[in-house]
């Protein structure tokens, strides 16, 4: 039994962070119904495939869902979701608000039907702003929220971050949003409008620690954290490889240098204590750069774990499935297709009471239509 089963769950979402928020629902054991136009979700279409319709994009996001088709464009779609929402205890989408209620289904329209209904709406900014209905994307956010600037000034350009951070990091604040707002629905009775507008959310993820010198009013530093932003925060060279590692207590900067004979720098002022090395964390990390290229990433990965100084190889995402820490977990899911052929997913991360949830394959376009639709509602499992 996960925490989530007997949940009701419609998934309205498109491309990634609506459809990130409901897949972390299904996860964790919600019945979530993903409900997509005549056409698909576009991501069916992305990336190499097994069968039409079930490109890579979309199965990294619809796993542990079922799948219905609605044209929410006729009265017959928009009755069908009506319907569905009747019986949900959530509704999420990542259509710009406007869009939804001139379709008639706005969270006042549904939520009058169904009181209890928590209806999240995933958007690019805050309604009552004035960037309130444009438009946005992973990469406008990036820009717009810091992160953009934050390599700039590492680098001296601009650059988006390769991974679709905004999308998946505010899929998985309204997935959080949207489980407190459930709390208090189960609590009360009512069930509440959510707003995650993309904008603010990752201005808040990004200020956590880089806003720094800014939590004062006058700045008492910049606006970036120095540690974060050091030159040589980067895997380390080796005499053979890379290393990623990362002392960080005083202990374990001080027993580091003294095994690599540095006295010197184990009793150097500038690295005693975490805000002398956060004040002088570019002379620092120089000095651990240099250190590193003088032996061979097995030796020093042998050395850190001996004095318990965090470390790690840098491994190639597509090896990941048989590093050996994840195998012994049985972190991936392998699927047989039933024609010789099989899916491999990254497991669901979190365990409950030493379990991890299982892996439903994501749904072909409109497999349950008769189910859902035609038939039973949300009562079929």
């Amino acid at each position: 039994m996960l925490p989530l089963a007997g949940v009701k769950v419609l998934d309205l979402g498109t491309i990634t962070m609506g459809p990130y928020a409901g897949q972390w629902l299904g996860d964790l054991g919600a019945d979530v119904v993903k409900v997509e136009p005549p056409s698909g979700d576009v991501t069916r279409k992305i990336g190499p495939y097994a069968e039409p319709g079930m490109g890579a994009a979309f199965l990294g996001l619809n796993r542990n869902k079922r799948g219905v088709v609605m044209d929410l464009k006729t009265e017959s779609g928009r009755e069908a979701l009506m319907g569905l929402s009747d019986q949900a205890d959530i509704l999420l989408h990542n259509y710009r608000p406007d869009k939804m209620e001139k379709l008639g289904l706005g969270p006042g329209a549904l939520r009058a039907r169904n009181p209890r209904l928590v209806y999240a709406c995933f958007h690019g900014f805050a309604e009552a702003g004035p960037y309130g209905g444009r438009p946005a994307y992973d990469d406008v956010i990036q820009g717009l929220c810091g992160l953009a600037d934050l390599v700039d000034q590492r680098t001296g350009e601009p650059a988006y971050l390769p991974t679709v951070a905004a999308d998946k990091t505010c899929g998985l604040i309204g997935a959080i949003a949207i489980l407190a707002a459930l709390s208090k629905r189960d609590r009360t009775g009512s069930g509440a409008y959510v707003e995650i507008p993309m904008f603010e959310s990752m201005v808040a993820f990004t200020a956590v620690e880089h806003f720094y010198g800014h939590y004062f009013d006058p700045p008492r530093g910049p606006a970036a954290f120095p540690r974060v932003m050091a030159r040589d925060r980067r895997p380390f060279a080796t005499a053979n490889g890379y290393i990623c590692v990362q002392p960080n207590t005083d202990a374990h900067w001080r027993n580091l240098f003294l095994a690599c004979g540095k006295d010197d720098l184990a009793n150097d002022p500038r690295f005693a204590g975490i805000a002398a090395r956060t004040e002088n964390v570019d002379a620092l990390y120089s000095a651990l750069a240099s250190l590193l290229r003088t032996r061979t990433t097995e030796d020093w990965l042998g050395l850190m774990h001996e004095m318990d100084v965090p470390c790690g190889a840098v491994n190639a995402l597509k090896d990941l499935t048989e590093e050996p820490h994840l195998a012994a977990t049985e972190f991936f899911t392998r699927l047989d297709q039933g024609d010789g052929s099989s899916l491999t997913f990254p497991g669901v991360p979190v365990l409950f009471d030493g379990e991890r949830p299982p892996i439903r394959r994501p749904p072909r376009l409109g497999e349950h239509d008769e189910a859902l639709i035609g038939g039973t509602g949300f009562s079929t499992g």
